[in-house]
Parts: C-alpha cells; sequence; structure tokens
C-alpha cells in the first residue's frame, strides 16, 4: 500500500505544493464507479493525518456503496480560478487516484455508523499554469517511477 507518507518522503516539496491545493478548502470532488460501471462524483472532505490520505462515507451514501463494491477512485481538490491579470500566478489544481481501504466506522446523523477510509495511492498530479503563460504544466507521481513533469501548450 502507497501511503501519502510515501510521496512527502520521495518527494517533499511536490508533495506540499499538492497538499496545499486540497487544504485550499473543506468541498473536494470524489469520483466513484456505479454499478453499471459509470462514473460518479460527489462531494467529499479528504484529509491528510499521520502520513495518510483520508475520507469518511456517510452510511447509505452511494459513494459508500459504489467503493464497497469497487474501491478505485479520483480525487480533486478545490479549484480556485487563475487570477487574470497574472495566470502563471495561479498555483494550479491536485488530483489523486488510487483504491480505498476501509479502516473504521465513524459516527453519522442519527447514529447511523458510516464508515472512514485511507488511499493505497497509485497518481498524484499538480496542473498548474506556466510562465509565461502560454503553456500548461503537468506534474504526476507514480509508484516506482517517481516524480514527472511535462508540459502542453
Amino acid at each position: 500500500m502507497v501511503a501519502w507518507r510515501q510521496i512527502e518522503q520521495d518527494e517533499p516539496q511536490f508533495a506540499a505544493r499538492v497538499r496545499e491545493r486540497f487544504d485550499a478548502g473543506t468541498n473536494k470532488t470524489i469520483a466513484t464507479l456505479r454499478r453499471d460501471g459509470a462514473p460518479r462524483i460527489s462531494g467529499s472532505e479528504l484529509q491528510f493525518a499521520d502520513g495518510e490520505a483520508t475520507l469518511g462515507m456517510m452510511s447509505g451514501s452511494m459513494k459508500l456503496l459504489d467503493v464497497r463494491r469497487d474501491p478505485r477512485i479520483a480525487v480533486h481538490s478545490p479549484t480556485l480560478e487563475p487570477p487574470h491579470e497574472d495566470p502563471s500566478a495561479w498555483p494550479g489544481d491536485a488530483k489523486l487516484a488510487g483504491t480505498v481501504v476501509e479502516a473504521g466506522t465513524v459516527a453519522g446523523p442519527g447514529g447511523d455508523a458510516g464508515a472512514s477510509f485511507k488511499i493505497d495511492i497509485t497518481e498524484v498530479a499538480l496542473t498548474s499554469v506556466g510562465n509565461p503563460a502560454d503553456h500548461i504544466v503537468i506534474e504526476s507521481w507514480h509508484p516506482g517511477r517517481g516524480l514527472e513533469r511535462r508540459t502542453r501548450r
């Protein structure tokens, strides 16, 4: 299992920038897979604690049913608009993908028990506007490959 701490150890500056993007707001977007294989996106909260990327889901939620059937997920950070006067000053947005591993229960509304999960990370990406602002910069980390950087015009 690849925990968040491995990215922090392998690429501390990259990990700090990714975490900053995720910490920019409470609500993230999580993608799960429906029973028929179609994607489902939902709001979620993601936290970094004790070297793990974690999230919780309420009992009976569709995303909880989805991940118990197929644990593959992708999570997108809150999105902030690039500054109009200087798009290259935009800190970017972050994504991570992997599979969730159930780690316990969480109390939900009315006493219903939801579930907490750790994420076994398969990819972390940070996308930003280059300087000059005529290209996009995509940095990504994968287990066994480490950090890669590419640009697109």
